[in-house]
């Protein structure tokens, strides 16, 4: 789960085409990464952060959800 694919971010500076353009300010100022490349098929993640794990969850209803 450390490795990553650096064409799965977008970086200060770079469009996307993929990118709702109301997300364009947003994407263009922050290192941003998709849902489908952070979640890969599962519906549930584990986020270590400062030595506690959080959990990320998409939710039936396809909100994301995160719980300590």
């Amino acid at each position: 789960m450390n490795s990553h694919n650096p064409s799965d971010f977008r970086y200060r500076g770079r469009r996307s085409d993929d990118v709702p353009a109301r997300f364009d300010r947003v994407a263009m100022s922050v290192r941003t990464l998709s849902s489908n490349a952070l979640f890969q098929g599962e519906h549930e993640i584990g986020i270590e952060h400062h030595g506690a794990l959080y959990r990320l969850k998409i939710t039936r209803q396809g909100k994301l959800i995160l719980n300590k």
